[in-house]
């Protein structure tokens, strides 16, 4: 039996945050990010919220991937606004609320379950700019309240590439961006991509690759530029992007 982690012990990592990002947490960020950490090993024996319960590995896998995967803008001074598609337990969306607190940020996720954590710890840790939805994304998409809303939107393992950009895009505004985190990436997954973007109403802009610094895995974070509205016809209905993919 797999024994529970001690919830009071997430390392800081202060050097590698500098060394990586340019960036690390002040003394209430860092009390923030071990709330969090805590909260989700403690509401992880009830919800099933995640695998990654270690401490290091949730630094890296969700914490550093969470605010690497946004690359420079997070030492950007503008204030976005920003949606957090899929957003299961919290990430990147509640790493990132923490680390910029003048940011604005929506997470949607279709499980009840996952948002009403959400909803829950985002008092405990004092974030009063996390905003959770429950929908589907497809729906989300067609509300105007939503869609061309967004100056960001992330999306993070959620499913293939150019299902995420019919997912992101049409809740990006005109000069707003998408950033996909995605594992390996293949020129394959690239063409596939490109032909999708194109009839959202975006191109594909730079492909960072990094690679983590505790485990050495390869990421990609794929950016999607957003260079004029979306048609109307985009996201289709719940199920659609999945069943025929763009």
């Amino acid at each position: 039996m797999t024994s529970i982690p001690n919830p009071d012990c997430l390392p800081k990592m202060t050097e590698l945050w500098q060394e990586t990002m340019n960036w690390q947490p002040t003394d209430r960020q860092q009390l923030q990010l071990q709330s969090l950490y805590s909260e989700v090993i403690t509401a992880n024996q009830q919800l099933n919220l995640t695998r990654i319960t270690q401490p290091e590995e949730f630094w890296e896998k969700h914490l550093w991937d969470s605010l690497r995967g946004v690359g420079d803008l997070i030492n950007n001074p503008a204030a976005l606004h920003v949606i957090d598609i899929g957003t299961g337990a919290g990430f990147p969306g509640l790493p990132l609320a923490i680390a910029r607190p003048d940011w604005q940020l929506t997470l949607v996720d279709s499980t009840a379950k996952k948002v009403g954590f959400i909803e829950f710890i985002a008092p405990e840790l004092d974030l009063t700019n996390v905003h959770p939805i429950v929908s589907r994304i497809e729906e989300l998409g067609q509300n105007r309240s939503h869609r061309h809303r967004s100056d960001l939107a992330l999306i993070r393992a959620v499913a293939a590439a150019n299902i995420c950009a019919e997912y992101a895009l049409p809740l990006v505004k005109v000069g707003g961006t998408a950033i996909l985190y995605r594992g390996n990436w293949t020129e394959e997954e690239a063409t596939s991509l490109e032909l999708a973007v194109a009839k959202l109403g975006g191109e594909i802009g730079q492909i960072d690759r990094f690679t983590t610094p505790i485990s050495n895995s390869i990421r990609h974070c794929i950016w999607l530029h957003k260079t004029t509205d979306t048609h109307p016809y985009y996201p289709r209905a719940i199920g659609m992007p999945t069943q025929k993919p763009l």
